[in-house]
């Protein structure tokens, strides 16, 4: 097995939404914020070989949403999914899976996209398998008004239609193990329901995909919950029980948002579970 760090593309969120009611005072410490309140923000994919699978774990916005549309989220550099995976000698034909923890946009956008003549969708990896799991497909395509702005259809029905969508099996309490994809798979319901953390064996490691259960590393103390979480609340158990877990068994933790910090250790102190050590992808992988 090997893995790649895949960027699709960084932008940026309002700090006081990625921070819930945690005041500017505290969060910026870690999160600086530029004059309109915005902090960086990622969308760090990861790409897994394993024997005859290639499987891509999120997909970032895409490009298929309208200048207005991205102009709301301040995009800046040069990442797409498409350089990324050409500096590994891979082309999106080659993904075999395309795995996403949830259907916000800013972690499935980047799965579909516009047919040649824009006059429909299709999907972006012609040859892949889209996975979601049943309870999650549901919540998206039939959403509270929450998240609606967050569950765009373009993203998602498009899936169905191309018969490429299957979906993971359900576990009996918050853990899959041995999932079709090959790795554990936590579930965790506070931000949406079922959203999936790939938890992956890699040469004697616990590497684990953090999506939105932990976004950058300046959300590490267990009340920093983001305003965009549907049961905070919910969230601070599921946190709190995953981050004790990670500080008991080092885990690696690769943060899908955090755009200055790819992977981190975590370690147990007198405040809680805190930052031990930051790496970059080339010193795990």
């Amino acid at each position: 097995m090997q893995l790649y760090a895949i960027n699709a593309g960084n932008f940026k969120l309002d700090g006081g939404a990625m921070f819930g009611v945690v005041p500017k005072s505290l969060w910026q410490r870690t999160n600086p914020a530029d004059s309109n309140n915005m902090i960086d923000i990622a969308a760090r994919c990861l790409l897994i070989e394993d024997g005859d699978r290639l499987i891509l774990i999120d997909t970032g916005m895409g490009n298929k949403q309208s200048d207005k549309f991205f102009g709301y989220y301040y995009l800046w550099g040069n990442d797409t999914i498409d350089v990324s995976l050409a500096k590994y000698d891979f082309h999106r034909d080659d993904i075999t899976d395309v795995f996403m923890t949830h259907l916000h946009f800013d972690h499935c956008g980047g799965s579909i996209q516009w047919n040649k003549n824009k006059t429909g969708y299709e999907p972006a990896f012609k040859n892949a398998t889209f996975w979601s799991n049943e309870d999650h497909w549901k919540w998206a395509t039939q959403p509270n008004k929450r998240e609606v702005a967050s569950f765009l259809k373009e993203n998602i029905i498009p899936m169905e239609e191309s018969g490429q969508l299957k979906f993971t099996s359900l576990p009996q309490n918050d853990l899959l193990q041995n999932s079709e994809l090959g790795f554990d798979i936590f579930f965790a319901n506070g931000h949406t329901d079922k959203q999936m953390i790939p938890m992956i064996n890699y040469n004697g490691k616990t590497i684990c995909f953090m999506a939105d259960l932990l976004p950058t590393a300046g959300h590490l103390p267990i009340p920093f919950v983001m305003g965009y979480d549907t049961r905070p609340l919910l969230t601070l158990d599921e946190k709190e029980r995953f981050l004790n877990l990670a500080a008991d068994n080092n885990y690696y933790l690769f943060l899908e948002h955090d755009a200055h910090n790819p992977i981190i250790t975590v370690k147990h102190t007198e405040k809680g579970v805190r930052l031990n050590e930051i790496y970059t992808p080339q010193q795990i992988f």
